[in-house]
């Protein structure tokens, strides 16, 4: 498995254990809402491209990122299809909405929190995959483990990309956002989600 000892150290917290159960216990929502997260990663490193053209090191790491989170929806698609799992719409769970309620509104804050919020939510999308790896069916546990080589580098894109845009230390900021994820991955969830918290 690749090594993800430096994700571990970045997160606050483990993913809980259960967590894993009820994920074990939804197999089918969670690969629906697997491909919506590889969905919505592919759309907010677009996004990003469009809003910030200025920003050349951004454009160059997220057009990569955004083709790496596309062809994973595919993947995730046709796994879901061998299993005849239909894809539909989904609430999104409260997490992602939980760390940008807290972001700044000036630039060029504003977009560095975007950034490490980024980077959050790759590093625990990595974690999650990791935790469930031994728990699954031999496909999926092999595809998460593919999985972890991509998403722990997005996670340290979206990071070194803040860093450069700063201009000034970012750790204080990182370790705020850091409490803000604890909470939300420790916390009750009424409604299971890839990065929802632990079962009420």
């Amino acid at each position: 498995m690749h090594d993800i000892s430096a994700i571990q150290q970045f997160l606050p917290c483990p993913t809980p254990k259960a967590w894993i159960e009820w994920a074990l216990e939804h197999p089918e929502i969670l690969l629906i809402d697997h491909a919506h997260c590889e969905k919505k990663a592919a759309s907010t490193a677009i996004n990003l491209m469009f809003r910030y053209v200025d920003r050349p090191e951004l454009l160059d790491a997220l057009s990569r990122l955004a083709r790496e989170e596309l062809l994973h929806f595919e993947q995730v698609l046709d796994i879901m299809r061998k299993r005849g799992v239909v894809y539909d719409h989904m609430t999104p769970s409260r997490y992602a909405n939980g760390m940008r309620q807290h972001m700044r509104t000036k630039e060029p804050q504003r977009l560095i929190d975007i950034l490490i919020i980024g980077g959050y939510i790759e590093a625990r999308s990595c974690e999650r995959f990791a935790a469930l790896a031994p728990y699954v069916d031999k496909e999926l546990g092999r595809y998460y483990k593919f999985l972890l080589k991509s998403e722990s580098r997005h996670f340290e894109d979206y990071l070194t990309l803040a860093q450069l845009y700063a201009g000034e230390d970012i750790s204080q900021r990182v370790a705020f956002f850091r409490e803000k994820e604890k909470e939300l991955i420790e916390s009750v969830d009424t409604e299971f989600r890839f990065h929802a918290g632990v079962p009420a």
